[in-house]
């Protein structure tokens, strides 16, 4: 006698009016086809929902520094809990992700490609979770005379993040538009800006050693270095930005 998946094939060739809710077995068995996956869902929405949460993770570090520089340090805990808990939401969007992205090439963009740009989103998170964590690990005290200039250099690569944020955003219409035409523009145009700004975080970067620099012979060495950790860390976050933007610019390339 055959399976159960058998007969229901049998049965579905007698009669082309049948219930396949009648057949879960069957029709589980449909879904997970190929004819069924082939076309399976477009990863832009689920790529913009990553960077949303990255975006707002980057964005939450601003508070948390705030509450740093005035070493008030259960606020600042609260902040980075924060910070944590946005980073492990993107991770875990950034598995769902792979795990359900189609292998089929009917997809709008190469799968590659799509897998490549959500590494490089997520890295941005991951950055700003490393940056919150070693702060409030070693309860970092910034000199007046370099907390200006962090503050300026973190508000530099929040501003990159928020601009690979809104090119990413603009994904669904370049793909309406079929990666071609005006949206291509707009999209390059928002690249260029992306690496504009990383260039001006580069320079905020630069001055923020600079008067680290002035004063480090003043401080415990630890604390020197943990300092000029921090600074190459935050302007890491610019630098993961822009490399958002690249990964971007490849699918226009394609």
């Amino acid at each position: 006698m055959g399976s159960s998946l058998e007969l229901s094939f049998f049965a579905i060739k007698k009669s082309s009016t049948l219930d396949l809710t009648l057949y879960p077995d069957i029709l589980d068995s449909m879904k997970s086809s190929s004819v069924f996956n082939v076309f399976g869902r477009s990863p832009i929405s689920p790529l913009q929902e990553h960077m949303d949460k990255v975006y707002k993770c980057v964005r939450e570090l601003s508070v948390f520094l705030q509450e740093a520089l005035r070493e008030d340090w259960d606020a600042a805990s609260s902040a980075q809990k924060t910070v944590v808990k946005l980073e492990k939401d993107a991770d875990l969007l950034k598995r769902d992700i792979r795990m359900h992205l189609p292998k089929s090439l009917f997809m709008p963009v190469a799968r590659t490609d799509v897998l490549e740009l959500l590494i490089a989103q997520d890295s941005v998170a991951n950055k700003a979770q490393d940056i919150a964590g070693l702060i409030i690990g070693r309860k970092i005290v910034f000199p007046k005379e370099v907390a200006a200039k962090v503050v300026d250099l973190l508000d530099k690569s929040i501003a990159a993040t928020k601009l690979a944020h809104k090119a990413i955003g603009e994904l669904s219409e370049l793909l309406e538009a079929g990666f071609r035409g005006a949206e291509v523009e707009i999209v390059k145009n928002l690249i260029r800006k992306l690496d504009e700004l990383e260039n001006e975080a580069d320079s905020a970067q630069k001055l923020a050693r600079r008067e680290l620099f002035k004063i480090e012979k003043e401080m415990h060495p630890l604390d020197a270095m943990f300092l000029y950790k921090t600074i190459e860390w935050v302007g890491d976050l610019a630098d993961k930005a822009q490399h958002v933007g690249g990964k971007l610019q490849i699918l226009l390339a394609r």
